[in-house]
């Protein structure tokens, strides 16, 4: 070793060790925010000026001690920044800031021991570069061990890039790929919930997880491209910069079902943001539970967005002023008249102004108890609002409402549709075909709709009416995963309940596999109540080896999807297809496990949802303990390919591909999805033919 190697060697352990010290200083500043967070509840309650005010401050302060006790064990810091003296470093200049998942400092008024990834300045960590430094003099990114828990001692190595060193001319073969650090980082091992990226966002990510909160954006995102992590950093980015107005107006994670739910639900707290409401479409709107179920054609119609104007339709169906009799109210000596020419204007006014139906019932009876009342005050003066309210619950006036605006339920409105043949004519007349309706109609209709045997696509149909009785509250920002599989019916949800606030709309269009799966974003975002929302590409992804993204662009040229091929700035990973007997094929499986499990990592084993069973037969037999795909830190997992969206594991077994096809109308993209769940390798194991 020369002494250039020893003074390089002794410089890099003093660097870390002053690290370490840092470290330290910041885990021990971080257990006194904690400690005193927790007094201040005690001493907020005691000092404030009414009991009402001791509740709300108590609860904001146990909130807020709450939050900082549950967070997720880890390392305070991930990443420096060192500001050179240049005119570009603004305030900043000569300043050097430690960059993490949470702000930690001795004392609010002291400068931060660590700031948050969120906070203005940190945007130069994932924006600089050498052609625009920001400036950044340097930036450095701290190794820690896998799975530290956040002790110094696993700090284990750095890595500094100096910006304001003159960039290579182009053209001279600098490689753009991820630095050692961060590309370690992407590559390591998967073995239970998903991560955060907040050390790895990439500068295009990063734009995305900083717009604006009243910009609704939609990201076409490749498979590996990092789009649901961008959602999940965005939303905890909007709950950092604009506290009030998204705790205010709520934010809601939507997601594809409850395994995926559960992959990422240690996403936010691990960022700092607890108690973010996760869910899916179906959990929504259930307003009834699921017991029955339809076959897939009456399914799609009842998905398709002509349903809204069939149930708009139905709905108002109800709604008539024909054979009314004036109404006639007694007031002591006096009887107040409201004619029928006026009864009929009235309900025409409201007709027209196409409130909420619940709206619209009570101005029909404002307005007529208005019209009594101008009566009244022209004989005997001005009246007190209780003789309004009085005259409001006047039995003629309420006899009156419920025969022209009669109160109905969802329930009542939608069982009828799919019980009467005539009233579903009347409704879909010109909308829906003979066919579809017929499909529409229950088999064996219920005596009433308490007793009915409500499917998940009928839930769709009574979140439509229940949100024209009466508009749902909101929420300030939504992000919305796997959009591409959503449903026209469904968006109409969504949209009704962002009608004030914004979406992220995540998805790829190349892994749509529901039958209604959107071909296009337009006409989506259209459904979502967001038509002018930007449509922006992810392409780049530091997930999926090149291997197999190369084997799934060959794929996504056979789908019916207008999307960008992926590209992957991995060079490594493995990709080997292996063809053996139709009877050879469990086996074949074991054996890809057993290789599997000899390296790092998770490893899935991922079929057609009819092969399953057998599949983990085999494995039982070979002494492999295999879960299932909700049981999350699993080394092995068995999963149906129905399931396997949104997961990911180091080293996925693909099972014959051709069966996965063949197993529903769009199978070759759920084929799709399959093949991009690998981070390090990828084995397909067949017997027939590959589809592909």
């Amino acid at each position: 070793m020369t002494s250039t190697d020893r003074d390089l060697q002794d410089s890099l352990r003093d660097s870390l060790n002053r690290e370490r010290a840092h470290h330290d200083l910041c885990r021990a500043a971080l257990t006194a925010m904690i400690d005193g967070a927790q007094e201040q509840v005690v001493t907020g309650e005691d000092v404030s000026a009414s009991g009402a005010d001791a509740e709300v401050l108590g609860h904001r302060l146990r909130s807020q001690a709450k939050e900082l006790r549950e967070l997720p064990e880890g390392p305070l810091f991930f990443g420096r920044l060192d500001f050179g003296r240049s005119a570009d470093a603004g305030d900043h200049s000569g300043q050097r800031y430690r960059i993490g998942r949470l702000r930690i400092t001795e004392h609010p008024a002291a400068p931060p021991l660590v700031v948050d990834w969120r906070a203005p300045v940190s945007r130069a960590f994932y924006q600089a570069s050498a052609r625009d430094p920001q400036g950044v003099a340097v930036r450095r990114r701290f190794g820690w061990a896998p799975g530290s828990r956040g002790d110094s001692a696993d700090l284990t190595g750095l890595e500094d890039e100096h910006l304001d060193v003159p960039e290579p001319e182009e053209g001279s073969g600098t490689d753009v790929r991820p630095g050692g650090i961060v590309a370690r980082e992407i590559e390591r091992p998967r073995v239970g919930p998903m991560r955060d990226i907040a050390a790895t966002i990439q500068p295009d990510q990063d734009h995305l997880v900083r717009g604006e909160l009243a910009l609704s954006v939609c990201v076409q995102g490749a498979p590996g491209t990092g789009k649901t992590a961008v959602g999940l950093h965005r939303a905890a980015y909007l709950l950092y910069t604009h506290p009030q107005r998204i705790r205010r107006g709520g934010l809601l994670i939507l997601g594809p079902n409850r395994t995926f739910l559960s992959y990422i639900s240690e996403v936010l707290p691990a960022l700092g943001e607890a108690g973010v409401r996760q869910s899916t479409v179906q959990d929504e709107i259930a307003r009834r539970p699921v017991t029955g179920a339809d076959e897939e054609g009456t399914a799609v119609v009842k998905h398709d967005a002509r349903m809204a104007e069939v149930l708009r339709r139905a709905l108002y169906a109800r709604v008539s002023a024909d054979g009314v009799t004036p109404v006639v109210v007694a007031d002591g000596s006096y009887r107040w008249r409201v004619e029928t020419a006026e009864l009929t204007r009235i309900v025409a006014a409201v007709r027209a102004e196409e409130p909420p139906y619940g709206v619209g019932r009570e101005r029909v009876r404002s307005r007529v108890v208005r019209s009594l009342q101008a009566q009244a005050e022209r004989r005997a003066g001005p009246q007190p609002n209780a003789w309004a309210r009085t005259i409001s619950r006047a039995r003629p006036v309420g006899a009156y409402v419920d025969a022209v605006w009669p109160r109905v339920t969802p329930e009542e409105v939608v069982a009828e549709l799919l019980t009467d043949p005539r009233a579903l004519a009347r409704a879909a007349d010109g909308l829906l075909d003979t066919d579809e309706q017929r499909a529409l109609l229950w088999a064996r209709p219920p005596r009433s709709w308490r007793s009915a045997r409500w499917s998940a696509a009928d839930l769709v149909l009574l979140d439509e009416v229940a949100g024209l009785v009466e508009h749902p509250a909101g929420y300030g920002h939504l992000v919305v995963d796997e959009a591409q599989d959503l449903s026209p019916m469904e968006c109409r949800a969504i949209a009704r309940r962002a009608a004030f606030g914004s979406l992220t709309v995540l998805g790829d269009l190349a892994q749509g596999t529901t039958p209604w799966a959107a071909r296009s974003w337009p006409a989506t975002l259209r459904h979502l109540g967001r038509p002018d929302a930007a449509v922006v590409p992810l392409t780049t992804g530091f997930r999926v080896p090149e291997a197999v993204v190369t084997l799934a662009n060959r794929l996504l040229e056979r789908l019916d999807v207008d999307v960008p091929a992926g590209r992957s700035l991995r060079r490594d990973g493995e990709l080997a297809i292996r063809r053996v007997a139709a009877d050879e094929v469990p086996e074949a499986v074991v054996s890809a496990v057993r290789h599997a499990l000899a390296g790092e990592g998770s490893v899935g084993v991922v079929a057609a949802d009819a092969e399953v069973p057998r599949l983990r037969e085999a494995l039982d037999a070979a002494g492999i303990d295999a879960a299932g795909p909700d049981q999350l830190g699993a080394r092995v997992a068995v999963v149906p390919a129905s399931l396997v969206k949104g997961l990911e594991y180091d080293h996925v077994v693909a099972v014959e591909p051709a069966a996965i096809a063949e197993a529903e109308a769009r199978g070759l993209h759920r084929l799709y999805v399959v093949l991009t769940r690998a981070v390090s390798r990828l084995e397909v194991v067949h017997a027939r033919p590959l589809p592909f």
